[in-house]
This record gives C-alpha cells, structure tokens and sequence, in this order.
C-alpha cells in the first residue's frame, strides 16, 4: 500500500492509512506489524525538518521549508538535491561564510564534503562538546580535526549554538553572522501516529520515542505490552531509530538489559532481525500449533541485545580520507580507531558498493552481509559469545 500511516491501533490491531492518490482514509487489520519509521534530523523544526531526511509526512508538508517539493517521490527528492546544489555552487562563487552547528558524524561529514567540492567557501563548524566526534575516542576526534584545520576549517568547542545572542557570532570570527548555516544536532522522533501511551517522555530531542521491551515489542510507559492476542504474544515491534534505543532499568547503564544503543544503520538491521524471528516464532505458536523447535526445546521468543556493530563508525573527511572506530560502546570515549586515511575511504566505498548490491538482490553483497549479521562468534557488544 502506497501512503503515510496516520493511527496505530495496538488492541484492534489496525492501521488507518492516507493512500497516496485517494482523497479517504482507509482501515486496515494485520496479525503482525513491524515499525520501522526511522527518524528526523532537525531538532530546532517543529516537524524536526533538515536536509538529511526528506519531508513526507502530510502535516509536515505545508509547515515545511521547501513545500513546493513532494518528497514523497523520488523525483521530488532529486530536484531539491538539485536546488541545494545550485545554492551552494552560487555561494562558493561569492566566496560565502558557512556555519555548521554540531560536530559529530554528520557535521564533520558535512562540512569536509562542503570543503571538497566548493573550497572557496569559508568555513566553520562548533559544538558544545570539547572535542569533535562526541563520544569517540579522542585520536579518532584528534584525527578528523586536524584533517579540518589542514583544510581551514575553523573550529569552536565548548561552546552552545545562540544565534540571538548578539555576542555569539563575533566570539567564532564571524561578526556578521554566516551566510548560510546548517544545523546538524542530535535527532528528533517523528512517531505521529502512535499513542501517548507508547512514547518515551524523555530521550533525545524531547523524547516521543517508541518503547519496547527486550524482545522489541512496543510497550506502554507502564512496562505492559501494548499489543497482544488472548495468548498474551506481542503484535507490534519497533525496531531502528524510531524506537527508545535502549531497554532501561535500576542502576548504571551497565545493567540495564539493553544499554543505549546509536541510531546508525547496523542496529537496526540487527533489531529486524529480531523482530523477524519472534515473528516467525509466534506464528509457530498461535498458528501453526507448534510448541517446541526441530531439537525438542521449547521454543522460547529471541530477545535484543546490544549489537557490536553498533560500535562501529566510519566517518568521511571528503571523498579521499576517512576514520574507522570498532569497538565502541555506550561509555564515552570507548573504541579504537583501527582504520584511517585513504584506505578508510576505499572501506568505506567497498561497505557502499557492497550495501547497495544486497538491496538489489545481488550474490556478493547478501554473502557479505548475511555474515555481518551472523557472526559466528561476538567480540564486542553484549550479545552471547556463541549466537
């Protein structure tokens, strides 16, 4: 079906959608659901709009910065890559300031591509953190920063993004404001068409996030499945960067079930994974009658742990230089840089090259990552030794 959920019904199991050519509304039931909603990038925008998401959501649409575009479709989305292009081209030949706010991945991505492809443009890019790269370890962040300043990129750290403050710009040499500047903080939750009930009231960007219990059921804020059928199995699972991110509990965040984990790609792969096999392990149960698997064990639901990838990041510095951190985790400044330079860029290509090719079905890229996602030993994270 081709159109935007408005409403999830947990105990009706139904989903309201908008088609997207039909002026009503329709009503649909399911056995099974997976959200995988993702988020948006724009914390200062009431609807969380930025270049790194496109606009789709209906009431998003009219409130948005570019509401002549439909980026619903792709042809949408490539016009507005198009007028952006064009905008910075037009800047880079009046030899225009640029400021980008926020330094970690997306920010240093950002502001060493703008480098790259338009070098007459005056850069600057600031963080309230005291080094780029947030939680990485520093010879990682050490190394992306003098990347930037052999390129003249300024930097400012330590220091919050306050555009009404008068003094602000003058502070990071740029007395007159930017002429253009590109904000690139945190995330923010885009769960429209849930309830209440299911949202985090905290978490970044204000919260809104979807809760979920170890197994990647959505929950209420009371820990209570927030779907099941008379059996008492779970119907809806969140999975990605529209669910909380974490399974909390007492104590430091070592204890929790499942520590914070990042909203980049890899989590989330893993998350389907999950979710996809308790699916096919409830409908053994309440369908098909069978209780037990081919060993004669119970069959018990599989349960969401915090993956290893999820520690690794690699950060582009332009088309021909990189940074690979492995091993990273929910304490700061954890991981190793264990790639860097040119060689990075080429892993980076490969990961690409290789991501792309198993989306289209291809032999090499679904060997490559089938083996990501099961590994047959795990050496970082908190998954078991022997999946």
């Amino acid at each position: 079906i081709w159109g935007e959920v408005t409403e999830l019904d947990g105990q009706e199991r139904t989903a309201t959608i908008q088609p997207m050519f039909v002026k009503d509304k329709e009503v649909i039931d399911f056995d099974f659901c997976i959200i995988a909603a993702g988020c948006n990038f724009g914390v200062f925008h009431k609807w969380g709009e930025s270049l790194w998401f496109p606009t789709i959501h209906e009431k998003a649409r009219p409130e948005g910065s570019w509401p002549h575009l439909d980026e619903r479709f792709l042809e949408g989305r490539r016009r507005h890559i198009f007028e952006e292009y064009k905008a910075i081209g037009d800047l880079n030949a009046k030899n225009a300031s640029v400021l980008v706010v926020g330094a970690g991945f997306i920010g240093v991505e950002w502001i060493t591509e703008l480098q790259h492809f338009f070098p007459n443009l005056k850069l600057t890019i600031i963080d309230a953190l005291p080094q780029c790269l947030g939680p990485l370890p520093a010879n990682a962040a050490t190394y992306c920063s003098k990347y930037m300043r052999r390129h003249g990129i300024k930097e400012y750290y330590n220091l919050k993004y306050n555009p009404k403050d008068t003094n602000f710009y003058g502070s990071i040499g740029l007395p007159g404001g930017a002429d253009k500047e590109y904000v690139c903080i945190g995330v923010k939750a885009s769960n429209y068409f849930m309830p209440e009930e299911t949202l985090s009231k905290f978490g970044p960007g204000g919260g809104g996030w979807i809760l979920m219990d170890t197994t990647l059921a959505v929950k209420t804020r009371e820990g209570k499945a927030w779907s099941t059928d008379e059996q008492g199995y779970a119907r809806i699972y969140a999975i990605g960067d529209c669910n909380y991110g974490c399974v909390d509990g007492p104590g430091p965040m070592d204890n929790w079930p499942v520590p914070a984990i990042p909203k980049i790609s890899y989590p989330g792969e893993e998350e389907a994974i999950v979710a996809i096999r308790n699916i096919e392990k409830v409908d053994k149960l309440v369908f098909r009658g069978i209780k037990t698997t081919h060993m004669g064990y119970p069959i018990e639901l599989a349960t969401m742990h915090w993956p290893w990838g999820a520690g690794m990041f690699a950060t582009s510095l332009g088309p021909d230089d990189a940074c690979f951190v492995a091993g990273a985790n929910w304490v700061k400044n954890s991981g190793l840089m264990c790639v860097w330079g040119s060689p990075c860029a080429v892993q980076k290509e490969i990961i690409e090259a290789s991501k792309v090719d198993e989306c289209a079905f291809g032999f090499i890229g679904r060997l490559i990552w089938h083996f990501v996602h099961h590994t047959p030993v795990h050496l970082f994270g908190k998954g078991p030794w022997f999946p």
